[in-house]
């Protein structure tokens, strides 16, 4: 992999792709881990003279309403006030005066790539002239978003394709903090999978099995690899479209998969903990019970490594938030390698004060896990 400080970048014109994807409520950034994050490589490059066009999604952009709700101007200025240096906001991702305001301007940010995703998904598609023009616009491409390597858009791989490509800082300390989870594995390793759905993970999931000696299940994932088992889940949310798939999986893998004996429901407002075989047809499943946490704790306490994604229940709502507590409590006390990947995952150590148990927190989601099971990046048009 070529990385920065290998690379002769003075005085060039460098399109850096960053990973700012923050969460935004009622017009505030909830969390700026992301923006700190990236500056690391933006200092690096202003410090070789460079003029940086920087460039990033935020959310999903579906219609008009999304645009509104996720422009990058916010992002923008939150950056320029941690970088105590102005940055030029350009509103369209198709002017034509980028070329001379890149010229004139030491960092200038493109306004939300998604936004070319309306009306016909030029971004997500990789649009190849979208990817011509973006890269027209440099010398040099500076990939540092490694939240989006897992996806092979025109902001990212598009551009690779026409441009000299290099990764930034932030995408090193992935690749580095990861590496012991994909080249150098020491066993028992054991992956915490929890989290909504099923349905993005299960060729994840596929690809894990192979690697890994153990997958303890939560969530509603969870519930998904029980029904897919037999077992009643109620009114609990999981992928119906996936039950066979999964029940191929667990006879597959039967002795890998580790799956909760008993949760804890909510019924008509009322919260019982039961036995995964007296769950009833109006129940709803929101975390796992104590007989699962303590058959997690045994797996945990003989792993050498642990990766965790996800949560075990729904940790957020105080009610529901034992399991997912109790899981980090018992890895803050064992002696294993633990790396945990994914939002969630991340929000829930550091929401819960776990932070400086693990050894590593990627910044990636689906980027951590294809990362892990492939153990490498494809975002790179090479």
């Amino acid at each position: 992999m070529n990385f920065i400080e290998n690379a002769n970048l003075d005085n060039k014109k460098v399109i850096l792709r960053l990973d700012l994807n923050v969460t935004i409520k009622d017009g505030t950034i909830v969390d700026d881990t992301k923006i700190v994050k990236s500056i690391p490589t933006i200092k690096y490059l202003l410090n070789k003279n460079c003029n940086l066009l920087i460039m990033s999604h935020l959310g999903k952009v579906k219609d008009e309403l999304d645009k509104k709700d996720n422009s990058l101007y916010i992002v923008c200025e939150r950056l320029s006030k941690l970088l105590e240096m102005n940055i030029v906001f350009v509103k369209d991702t198709r002017d034509e005066r980028l070329k001379s305001l890149l010229k004139e301007n030491r960092l200038v940010m493109l306004e939300n790539t998604r936004y070319e995703d309306l009306p016909s998904s030029l971004e997500s598609g990789c649009d190849d002239a979208l990817s011509r023009f973006w890269a027209s616009l440099g010398d040099v491409f500076v990939n540092d978003a490694f939240g989006t390597t897992h996806r092979r858009h025109a902001s990212n791989y598009g551009i690779s394709k026409y441009l000299e490509t290099y990764y930034g800082f932030l995408i090193e300390e992935e690749v580095k903090g990861l590496d012991p989870i994909v080249n150098n594995i020491e066993r028992p390793f054991v992956v915490i999978m929890g989290g909504a759905k099923v349905d993005d993970k299960i060729q994840l999931i596929k690809s894990l099995i192979d690697k890994c000696d153990y997958i303890l299940v939560g969530g509603g994932i969870a519930n998904t690899f029980l029904a897919a088992s037999g077992f009643n889940v109620g009114e609990s949310l999981y992928s119906k479209e996936y039950v066979d798939e999964i029940s191929g999986i667990i006879t597959e893998h039967r002795d890998k998969i580790i799956i909760p004996s008993d949760v804890v429901v909510e019924n008509s407002g009322i919260i019982n903990k039961k036995n995964i075989t007296d769950v009833e047809d109006t129940d709803k499943i929101y975390d796992i019970g104590d007989a699962t946490i303590n058959t997690y704790r045994s797996y945990i306490r003989k792993a050498e490594t642990i990766f965790v994604n996800g949560t075990v229940g729904l940790y957020e709502d105080e009610r529901y938030k034992n399991g997912t507590e109790e899981i980090l409590k018992e890895l803050s006390k064992c002696n294993a390698y633990k790396i945990a990947g994914g939002g969630d995952a991340v929000a829930s150590v550091n929401k819960l004060g776990f932070d400086q148990a693990f050894d590593f927190l990627s910044t990636g989601g689906g980027a951590t896990l294809e990362y892990i099971a492939f153990g490498s990046l494809k975002c790179n048009g090479e």
